[in-house]
């Protein structure tokens, strides 16, 4: 589980610069951007903050995510 203490400060890489890109979690498994809708997954605990993998994500429904996020 990723702490309470790094979720505060995390924010989506893509939306930081010009908008709050605040993230909420969803289902312990993934951080989805409360500005641009891209989902980035928490493997093994840690999130994959990655640009790219938050687009692998955008356009798949929050309720479609998969749970666990696939490793790669």
């Amino acid at each position: 589980m990723v702490s309470p203490e790094l979720l505060e400060i995390l924010r989506c890489p893509n939306c930081v610069r010009e908008k709050d890109g605040l993230l909420t979690l969803h289902r312990d498994a993934w951080l989805i951007c409360q500005d641009c809708g891209r989902k980035y997954p928490i493997v093994d605990d840690i999130p994959v903050m990655l640009i790219d993998e938050g687009d692998k994500w955008k356009d798949t429904e929050t309720d479609k995510l998969p749970v666990p996020p696939p490793a790669k």
